[in-house]
């Protein structure tokens, strides 16, 4: 095979921690043997990974009040990045997809045209290709026309097969790999607490990433209302911005509960650099999520060898074994998360054994040596 693969993303740095996916990627890559070109915006600062070059080809596309400017920038983007792929001598251009609309169409057929295979990685496949959001002819030509599909594990590679059942092709599962190349996580509980003004004498819980309602944030307001029965100091730190949702949803739960002097809300973008004092400064990360194909927010909090709570969902499980890896509890069931969560701040020894454990399963499991191995066998099957 050729061994000059370009990553073609103009989302990176602007998607919360998506650039550190794509630097883990790009060094697996490299640790196989492969060249890299990531192609990028210009948002995103070079990590400085032996081998790696980056071009900063899309320019000024966030932030425009104009769609049609921004549109445009995209476009330019993406053509020189293709092109340049091509002079690089790519044969192969590995994309991300979180959405399908006419500029994902677009970045098919121009990289198709100048003779370059496409690879989706697929994110999210409950969120990011629901058919009542996009068009189900879009997603069924670019979903049909790639050359090959990755999504992160078996239950999301069933799923889209179930939503699109004209895929003819094989579809490969690889993991969503580890944080750990590109964190420092030696800050210590007081310090974080210190920084982001929290109590030091309580227990955090800590709900992290962008705010949806398949992420279950009812679900854990409400299960606090038993849990400070037991803890009445227990905090609540909500840690994300909304997205299409109106936080007084979950405010009137505050209000009517009076939960009031239990929760702490953050409900903002969280910039990279202090992403890590939220994981420091908690005693554990509660992902109630509804519905969810995978989840960066769980490979994060493990990364900062953070004890995690998730809903029972086929997702998670593949990851977390209760009291081993992480804690489960019943998805959608309030009395189940509160028991657990009780549970939990009653043993503070189970807290210390499953992140140790949680932290020895993700350096061998999902580092991005082992992923990069897995993505070279399918460019090689190319």
């Amino acid at each position: 095979m050729n061994r000059k693969i370009a990553i073609i993303d103009s989302v990176a740095a602007r998607g919360g921690s998506h650039h550190f996916y794509l630097f883990g990627q790009s060094l697996g890559l490299i640790n196989e043997g492969l060249e890299v070109r990531l192609f990028t915006n210009d948002l995103t600062e070079n990590p400085n990974i032996e081998g790696l070059r980056l071009k900063h080809y899309y320019k000024g596309i966030f932030g425009r009040k104009s769609n049609i400017t921004a549109g445009i920038l995209y476009i330019i983007g993406s053509v020189r990045s293709i092109i340049g792929a091509r002079y690089f001598g790519a044969t192969i251009c590995h994309y991300h997809l979180f959405h399908v609309n006419m500029f994902v169409v677009f970045d098919l057929i121009s990289s198709k045209i100048m003779g370059l295979k496409v690879v989706y990685t697929v994110h999210d496949v409950v969120s990011n290709l629901d058919k009542t959001k996009s068009s189900s002819k879009l997603i069924d030509f670019v979903l049909r026309n790639a050359d090959k599909l990755i999504t992160h594990n078996e239950f999301s590679k069933n799923q889209m097969l179930d939503l699109f059942k004209g895929i003819d092709k094989d579809v490969a599962v690889i993991p969503h790999g580890n944080y750990l190349p590109f964190i420092k996580s030696e800050k210590v509980e007081n310090d974080s607490r210190e920084y982001l003004h929290l109590p030091k004498n309580k227990k955090i819980l800590l709900f992290f990433g962008m705010i949806k309602r398949i992420k279950g944030l009812e679900i854990l307001l409400n299960s606090l209302v038993k849990v400070k029965e037991i803890f009445p100091d227990i905090v609540l730190l909500i840690a994300g911005k909304s997205w299409e949702d109106d936080f007084n949803i979950y405010q009137e739960i505050i209000d009517r509960e009076g939960l009031n002097e239990n929760c702490i809300i953050h409900n903002k973008y969280i910039p990279s650099e202090d992403v890590a004092h939220y994981f420091c400064s908690s005693d554990l990360s509660v992902l109630p999520y509804k519905r969810i194909s995978q989840s960066g927010v769980l490979m994060m909090a493990m990364s900062y060898n953070s004890a995690v709570l998730t809903s029972d969902l086929l997702p998670f499980t593949e990851i977390i074994v209760d009291n081993e890896t992480g804690f489960l509890f019943e998805s959608e069931n309030v009395k189940s998360l509160s028991d657990k969560i009780i549970s939990i701040l009653k043993d503070d020894s189970s807290v210390s054994k499953v992140r140790e454990k949680g932290m020895n399963l993700i350096k061998t499991e999902y580092n991005w040596n082992r992923l990069g191995a897995l993505s070279k066998e399918v460019y090689q099957s190319l």
